[in-house]
């Protein structure tokens, strides 16, 4: 971005280059994108993100139910996991056979993670299923669909200014190299003698 601070300089100077002004140009209209298109762009983006993970949400806490689920035996080698929507990466759960009833009213057994470090027989814990009975994720919550809603508006915006700059470094890569071969030209027409000119030999 030196190019902007010199585009005032490059108006009356007479050693200034149509080449330098529209590299200037360039970057002062690339700057502006980046300081108005992005966050419009990231703000646009997160707001439609926003909407479509809200209603999400809001399905999903619907459609899914809290049951207590009781604890028949854990299963052998069963693999420690985490759970992916709580805060810490500490909360274990172990993999155990459980009962429980299903929200229409039908009883079920089945495998479930427990958030029990060493789970017995007759404990109890909570589980998500849908209508059915049937284990499902823990519905997406309100807070969490915005988090997730921020980090898209977020990165939306800083790939459209990794875009802007990237499309400035292009123009500016392809001008420079424009630059070299018209320099190119000009020492051929000059010829491998140049410097000798009028000296006789």
């Amino acid at each position: 971005m030196r190019a902007i601070r010199g585009l005032w300089r490059w108006r009356h100077n007479p050693l200034r280059r149509t080449s330098d002004l529209v590299e200037a140009w360039v970057a002062l209209v690339a700057l502006l994108l980046i300081l108005v298109a992005a966050p419009v762009i990231g703000s646009l983006v997160g707001g439609v993100a926003q909407d479509a993970l809200q209603r999400v949400a809001k399905d999903q806490q619907a459609a899914r139910h809290p049951v207590t689920a009781t604890v028949v035996r854990k299963l052998d080698r069963s693999p420690l996991d985490t759970d992916p929507e709580t805060t810490s990466g500490r909360d274990l759960r172990s993999r155990v056979l459980a009962d429980w009833t299903a929200p229409d009213g039908t009883a079920r057994q089945g495998a479930a993670l427990a958030a029990l470090t060493s789970p017995h027989h007759g404990d109890h814990f909570r589980i998500w299923t849908d209508a059915h009975g049937r284990i499902v994720a823990r519905p997406l919550d309100s807070a969490t669909a915005t988090t997730h809603a921020v980090l898209a508006g977020f990165g939306a915006a800083l790939l459209t200014a990794g875009a802007v700059e990237g499309g400035r470094r292009m123009i500016v890569w392809r001008m420079v190299r424009r630059r070299y071969a018209r320099w190119d030209q000009a020492w051929d027409k000059a010829g491998p003698d140049w410097g000798r000119t009028g000296t006789g030999s």
